[in-house]
């Protein structure tokens, strides 16, 4: 997916850095490892595991991660899930008769819904794999992330699917509704703003990106395999007029290498960064506003605090 397009598009940037990958099991990690050295056999490449969902499991890899390394210059926070996802072909067509089907695919507005679950934490899952337990990670690395001599960056992997209108503080696990990837991508966004405003002024910035419609495990998931393949040229098609069908990992990966090659400071914290790609195969960076409210994102933050609180005095043993 993106993660393995991005790792082999950094290496051709600079081929000097050190990447570390974390993947949910080993198996996956070194099989991922083997794939970036078959084109750069000259990389430095170590793995983790985690599972982003899995509290202990974080709080493991941020205490190896602190063991391993005096700082990090980038964290790309890109792990999600999206369990059982569901299309509602009557909201697809009543988007077709009123003119309103190509924004529905473009952000998948009204057509897609999840079922969640909680997890062994007691947590929901979607929740907890896209957003929580990222921002778990990001709090167990601060000594890492603050106070080097060069900035640190988190790049936050969000979506156009992310609406304020599949939000709700009251409700920000998203266990009464069923469109908890876009919940969960909206709150992504809310968490980024916040942590600009509180962690600049020590070194750490945080942006957010859109890979937009990227062909990968999680999109396959939505549509049996041969229906995709059926589909594939109409996408092709579509391309022309919906930009950010980016369609390949190495598309989809344009955002995220673009901010690496940028200096954070002269970056909008309220802005997201689409990986676009023109009908003729060209792939761009465009920035959009973030459809956020300061003051909800200041209130969420302090919920995600609070929760934090909560779920790590269980967890005493893995803590410093």
């Amino acid at each position: 997916g993106v993660g393995l397009a991005l790792c082999r598009r950094l290496l051709e940037e600079d081929g000097r850095i050190h990447l570390c990958i974390a993947c949910r099991n080993t198996q996956k990690s070194e099989a991922t490892r083997d794939l970036i050295l078959a084109t750069h056999p000259a990389a430095q490449v170590s793995t983790v595991e985690v599972d982003l969902g899995n509290l202990a499991s974080v709080l493991r890899v941020a205490r190896e991660l602190r063991c391993r390394f005096q700082r990090l210059d980038f964290v790309y926070l890109n792990a999600g899930i999206m369990p059982n996802p569901h299309v509602n072909f009557k909201a697809l067509w009543h988007g077709l008769l009123t003119g309103k089907v190509l924004h529905m695919l473009t952000t998948a507005e009204g057509i897609m819904t999840q079922t969640d679950r909680l997890n062994g934490d007691g947590l929901q899952e979607v929740f907890a794999t896209n957003l929580f337990g990222h921002f778990i990670l990001v709090r167990q690395l601060e000594s890492l992330l603050c106070g080097n001599e060069k900035p640190s960056r988190l790049i936050w992997t969000s979506s156009s699917n992310a609406r304020e209108s599949a939000f709700s503080l009251s409700d920000y696990q998203h266990a009464k509704g069923q469109e908890s990837y876009s919940s969960s991508k909206y709150a992504t966004d809310l968490t980024s703003v916040v942590l600009n405003r509180k962690f600049n002024k020590q070194g750490l910035y945080s942006s957010v990106v859109c890979p937009g419609l990227v062909m990968s495990n999680m999109t396959y998931r939505i549509l049996p395999v041969f229906l995709w393949k059926l589909l594939m040229p109409v996408m092709w098609l579509i391309r022309f007029f919906a930009k950010t069908y980016t369609l390949t990992p190495y598309n989809g990966a344009e955002a995220h290498v673009w901010l690496f090659k940028q200096k954070p400071e002269y970056l909008d914290a309220l802005v997201k960064y689409h990986s676009c790609t023109s009908g003729l195969g060209k792939s761009y960076v465009e920035p959009r506003k973030i459809d956020v409210d300061e003051e909800t994102a200041e209130k969420f933050y302090q919920k995600l605090l609070e929760l934090e609180k909560q779920t790590l005095e269980r967890y005493s043993d893995l803590l410093d």
